[in-house]
Order: C-alpha cells, then structure tokens, then sequence
C-alpha cells in the first residue's frame, strides 16, 4: 500500500517506507505507568506522513531505516494524519541507514582501518 492511499480511520495498514526524521522523545504517565512516545516523518515514492513511535520501537529506528509497518491504523491528530502501529500492528526494520550500520558496529569499523602486523617468527 501507499502513504497516498492512507485514510483516516484505516485499519490493518501494511506499508514499506524509509524514515526521513525523527523528533525528540516525550514521557507521560497513564494509568501509573510511563509511556514513552515520539513521532517520525516516513516516506515513499508517493508521498509523506506522520508515525507515531511507542516506548521500544523509538530505539528500533534511525533516519534513513527502510521500515514497514504490518496491520497499522491510520488517525487524524492536530488535522493530520497520523500512522501508528497501535496495539495490535508491528514494525520491522527491513534495512539499516549506512551511517545507523556504522554507529553500531564501530569495532567492525576499527578492525577494517588496522593496518595488518607480518608475522615474525
């Protein structure tokens, strides 16, 4: 499905799109418990629109990820549609940004960079 497709109200949405921002997570108690949430802005080659992250899956992603979010639910927020994957979606990470990749294996990135030591017997 395309982000161009998406209606108000929608529910079991699947779409594949790549994370082009991130904003800054905020923390709100509901029903004594801590719920962390943070929006993002995706796209695809049709077009942009909010995702609204929950608790663990604001660590999942980074700018430039390929996502894809399976039995979504589109709202409306502010007069904007938003993209979640509510209680009952899930989100995959289908590919790393390179600089994401980097930033997570800086060993790898070390290893490579060492020049390589003769062996002397």
């Amino acid at each position: 499905m395309n982000i161009s497709d998406l209606k108000t109200g929608q529910g079991s949405v699947e779409v594949e799109a790549e994370v082009t921002e991130i904003e800054e997570p905020r923390t709100f108690n509901k029903f004594g418990r801590e719920i962390r949430v943070c929006n993002a802005t995706v796209k695809d080659d049709s077009g942009n629109v909010k995702l609204t992250l929950w608790n663990d899956d604001i660590e999942k992603v980074s700018v430039g990820d390929k996502i894809k979010i399976t039995n979504g639910y589109v709202n409306e927020f502010q007069g904007e549609k938003q993209l979640t994957t509510g209680k009952f979606g899930k989100l995959e990470v289908l590919g790393k940004s390179e600089s994401t990749e980097a930033e997570a294996k800086p060993e790898a990135k070390e290893e490579v960079e060492k020049p390589v030591e003769e062996k002397v017997e």
